[in-house]
């Protein structure tokens, strides 16, 4: 009995150093949520009478929300430390009532005329929501900020403070350049341009716009030379004529939201690249015999290195690393060129062809030279010396068509049919022309009608038969 005893006082204890949890779908454990962060107007135009911003802040908690009033921040975006204004948003539901799941707080704030013009953030210090009665604590959210609302980088969430139109927004619009530089413009964002770098020789042509990325829309990137007996800039391209440094500026321009951005830039121009010529060998015309058969050829070289030349032909030819394998008669036709480099400019397109020479073979083509109407039809017959499959064509359109083997008399005329057999990857395709006289004309056809009177009928047979007077065709 006293061990039970001890026990049962035992788990009492614990119970009270270590009180049982709350249901968590009674009593839960979780910090009020955004519902929305809205202030009105946007953008403020400071030439105008008592700016005043106003602010509408929506909470919810399942339980409730503790928090009578909250401080809401406005911070300069270029520098949120060192200015910054603060002002109070007050819970709209008068009397207070705890128990409310869904709250909001408004606050409204008089801009001071002396405020820097420019992007300004709005934010709020954390709310308490409700917790059960054995709870020691609040929970408390995070810092709350508005959901973006507007297309523009930098601001999307923030509040435009201007002063007669301008905005004057320190921000960085464009960054790079994507190639090596002593200098450069950077926002601690990533540079995701995937470009070769530019070369700086007499005789290019740069665009430079390809290795900036712009950062805000609607804003070009512009470009001036301050050397340009060395470098000339037409738009973004940066064209190059002489030995030397070429001194140039990337820039945007100032616009009634964004103030001037520069980028003063140099590169030392060299010599102009050469185009490297190639000297193609000649290749023999070749025999169809054997195919497929693999031929050598010699090797074209530019500065040291081998050219692989491509083929225009792929069903006849094929280069490999010292040869040509040639698999059907016909053209083969094989295009060199180099491509460039950062001392050489592309070579020009050099073509090297060679003929592969199929066998001859024969056909035997004789049709009759007449042919009458009344026949209707004609059976051609041709045999070519390799034995392959013949195909008949007429161009003797309405005398005379051809189905398969079979002539197809249509009226009198000269009817002429071509014969050909069409050749393999080895033998050289072959035709043979005749023309089949067609006379004579077709026998009229006779047919029979049934004609009716009453209840008398009569058949009348001929090319063109008709009914007697007062007779009917039987329908």
């Amino acid at each position: 009995m006293g061990t039970k005893f001890k026990l049962l006082v035992s788990v009492i204890a614990l119970s009270v150093i270590n009180p049982v949890a709350a249901n968590p779908t009674e009593e839960p454990w979780e910090p009020p949520k955004l519902v929305s962060l809205e202030f009105s107007p946007n953008e403020i135009e400071l030439t105008k009478p008592n700016p005043i911003i106003t602010v509408n802040l929506k909470v919810s908690h399942p339980i409730g929300i503790k928090s009578e009033r909250v401080t809401v921040y406005l911070r300069n975006s270029i520098y949120p430390s060192s200015f910054v204004y603060q002002f109070t948003a007050t819970r709209n539901d008068l009397p207070i009532q705890s128990s409310l799941k869904n709250v909001t707080f408004i606050g409204s704030f008089q801009i001071p005329t002396s405020i820097t013009p420019g992007v300004w953030n709005i934010s709020t210090e954390s709310v308490q929501g409700l917790a059960s009665a054995r709870a020691t604590g609040w929970p408390e959210s995070g810092s709350f900020t508005p959901a973006n609302f507007r297309d523009m980088p930098g601001a999307e969430n923030s509040l435009l403070i201007r002063l007669d139109s301008e905005l004057k927004f320190d921000f960085q619009t464009f960054v790079g350049p994507a190639f090596r530089s002593e200098i450069t413009a950077s926002d601690g964002k990533p540079l995701d341009l995937n470009v070769e770098a530019p070369i700086w020789k007499i005789g290019e042509a740069i665009d430079v716009s390809r290795y900036f990325q712009m950062r805000a829309k609607n804003v070009p990137l512009e470009l001036m030379s301050k050397t340009p007996l060395i470098c000339q800039a037409t738009g973004t391209i940066l064209k190059l004529f002489s030995l030397g440094e070429c001194n140039y500026r990337v820039f945007t321009s100032k616009t009634k939201d964004y103030l001037y951005k520069e980028l003063n830039l140099f590169s030392t121009i060299t010599q102009a690249r050469t185009k490297p010529e190639l000297s193609i060998p000649k290749i023999e015309n070749q025999t169809a015999i054997g195919l497929p058969k693999t031929i050598t050829r010699e090797q074209v070289y530019s500065y040291g290195a081998p050219v692989t030349p491509q083929s225009l032909t792929p069903s006849v030819c094929l280069p490999t690393n010292t040869g040509v394998t040639i698999y059907s008669g016909g053209k083969c036709t094989l295009e060199y060129s180099t491509i460039p480099s950062l001392t050489l400019l592309a070579s020009d397109v050099y073509t090297q062809s060679f003929d592969i020479v199929q066998s001859a073979q024969t056909i035997t083509f004789t049709p009759p030279a007449t042919a009458n109407l009344s026949a209707k039809t004609l059976a051609l017959s041709a045999t070519a010396s390799s034995g392959g499959v013949i195909t008949y064509q007429t161009t003797s359109a309405g005398i005379c068509s051809i189905t398969g083997s079979t002539l197809n008399l249509l009226k009198g005329g000269n009817c002429s049919i071509t014969a050909t057999q069409a050749g393999t990857t080895t033998l050289a395709p072959i035709s043979a022309t005749a023309t089949v006289m067609i006379t004579g004309s077709v026998a009229p056809t006779k047919k029979t009608i049934t004609c009716v009177k009453g209840n008398k009928t009569k058949k009348v047979s001929g090319t063109n038969p008709k009914c007697p007077k007062g007779y009917k065709v039987k329908r």
